[in-house]
């Protein structure tokens, strides 16, 4: 029942993505806010349709999401964490690696919103850029998002958090919102089975910014993987 539940949500997934992205493609020749518009309808589609799969998806701390500039960082353990930012935030501005942006709709899209698309293999240059466009991104009241850790990580995996995180931290001087999950434990990285339960997306008492860099990233990763561990259970 769980494999036929999961087929058919997936089935719906594609079938909601297509529709709406390529209905919405006008909204490209508009303004930015008719983007993000688009992005919190669409991730609230996604989000609930998987009661076809008995999951109910719950957000939390909605005291502490950002409405201005800010980065966001949340836990990355499958796609459900990156439409969920889509759908909750106002303004989301994600860094994304750039074969991401050569898929159509989706490439175009993020572009409109702002997203930050870098070479990944850049390192020095890939920082320098991602510090001029985030501040960029922050003067129109947008939100960047990075993944901590970089890539998605399974639920109990050993944390494996980048130094970048701590760079744009320090050089945009913005409050660090980190964002705790257990989406992957109903939402596997790989696979199409979508298991019954409750998925969360908590998000955290924001950093605020000035601290040294190892008190920064002993903080972050305490809140986010002691959170997320105490969610797996749902």
């Amino acid at each position: 029942m769980i494999a036929v539940r999961s087929f058919a949500y997936v089935a719906l997934f594609y079938l909601w993505t297509a529709v709406i992205a390529v209905a919405a493609t006008p909204i490209l020749l508009g303004p930015r806010s008719w983007t993000f518009a688009m992005f919190h309808f669409w991730g609230r589609g996604v989000l609930a349709m998987l009661r076809i799969c008995g999951i109910r998806v719950e957000v939390r701390g909605r005291q502490f999401i950002p409405q201005g500039a800010a980065l966001v960082a949340p836990k990355h353990q499958c796609m459900l964490d990156v439409f969920a930012q889509f759908t909750w935030l106002p303004a989301t501005a994600f860094v994304m690696k750039q074969e991401l942006a050569w898929i159509p709709w989706f490439g175009w899209y993020a572009k409109k919103a702002g997203c930050i698309v870098i070479d990944r293999g850049g390192q020095a240059k890939t920082m320098r850029q991602v510090i001029r466009e985030g501040t960029e991104r922050f003067s129109r009241g947008q939100q960047v998002v990075i993944f901590p850790e970089g890539t998605r990580k399974a639920p109990g995996a050993p944390p494996d958090y980048k130094p970048g995180i701590a760079a744009l931290y320090r050089e945009l001087n913005v409050p660090v919102c980190p964002v705790a999950t257990n989406a992957g434990v109903h939402w596997p990285a790989h696979g199409f089975l979508r298991k019954p339960g409750t998925i969360v997306f908590e998000y955290l008492e924001p950093i605020p910014p000035g601290l040294k860099r190892a008190e920064f990233m002993r903080i972050l990763e305490e809140r986010i993987e002691s959170k997320s561990i105490e969610l797996m259970s749902l």
